[in-house]
């Protein structure tokens, strides 16, 4: 198993080659390992994943479920991780930063800080005060004794304000703020994400699922995109599938869903097989 310091090194050195890398997103240990024995470089906590999984909505895991979920994942896998922090879990900047030490501490390489609260209507921060939570997390992490990407998101597009001016100039701010990667969740079209990565100089991570499914690795890597996530979707994928087999059973009488269960022997295999 790679120590922290040697995840760190290997997540860095994925965001500095060339080209586009695929980062996806488990929602709990067995997802996770099984990810790995598929061959990706390197896996991202995924929060809605992780609260569907423990039975509730999105944005309802606290910040100690939060972070023992990070540990579970990380302790799932010898690949580097990066966790969702969504907001810092609190709004002020020594939130983030908090939530920085306590990721790190739980075994993340990485870690993203978002600009969307946690309050009623889940508003966006104001821009200074966006920019000084992404400063303070940046600063938590220059201080660990490993190279630590933080990740900050403009969430503009998920809050329904699809402004790519003001979703560009925070992505800015956040990266004379000190943040690693940029990421603005939402963007669905070719020219949106073009516009943000010619924006900046840092990696630009998109999320595919929640809205196009037409891109691909390719035209993303085409377009200047270092990082490409899935968040919530494959999670989602799998509850659709428990849904329907759920609903099959409760409607029909009927057991169809089992012919496209993965075979028993083939999960049981990958999961025994060491790390």
């Amino acid at each position: 198993m790679p120590t922290q310091a040697e995840k760190a090194a290997a997540f860095r050195a994925i965001h500095q080659r060339p080209g586009a890398f695929l980062i996806p997103n488990p929602w709990d240990a067995g997802t996770a390992r099984l990810l790995t024995h598929l061959g990706f470089e390197a896996l991202a906590t995924t929060s809605a994943g992780a609260a569907f999984a423990a039975g509730l909505p999105d944005n309802r895991l606290e910040r100690d479920a939060a972070l023992a979920h990070v540990a579970a994942v990380v302790s799932a896998t010898e690949l580097p991780v990066s966790a969702d922090l969504e907001n810092g879990f609190g709004d002020a900047p020594e939130a983030a930063a908090e939530s920085i030490r306590l990721a790190a501490a739980a075994g993340a390489v990485g870690g993203s800080i978002e600009d969307m609260s946690r309050a009623e209507g889940r508003p966006i921060y104001a821009r200074e005060l966006a920019a000084d939570r992404i400063r303070a997390a940046a600063e938590a992490a220059r201080a660990l004794p490993f190279p630590f990407i933080l990740t900050a998101r403009a969430e503009n597009y998920l809050a329904g304000r699809r402004d790519l001016r003001d979703t560009i100039e925070r992505l800015q701010a956040y990266q004379d703020a000190g943040a690693g990667v940029l990421y603005a969740p939402g963007l669905t079209t070719r020219e949106e994400i073009g516009e943000v990565v010619r924006s900046v100089d840092r990696p630009v991570n998109v999320v595919m699922g929640l809205n196009s499914t037409t891109f691909t690795m390719a035209g993303l890597a085409a377009l200047g995109v270092r990082r490409v996530s899935v968040g919530s979707t494959l999670a989602r994928a799998a509850f659709g599938a428990f849904l329907r087999a759920a609903r099959e059973l409760r409607d029909r009488g009927t057991f169809g869903f089992a012919e496209e269960a993965v075979n028993f022997r083939e999960i049981n295999a990958l999961l025994e097989t060491p790390r």
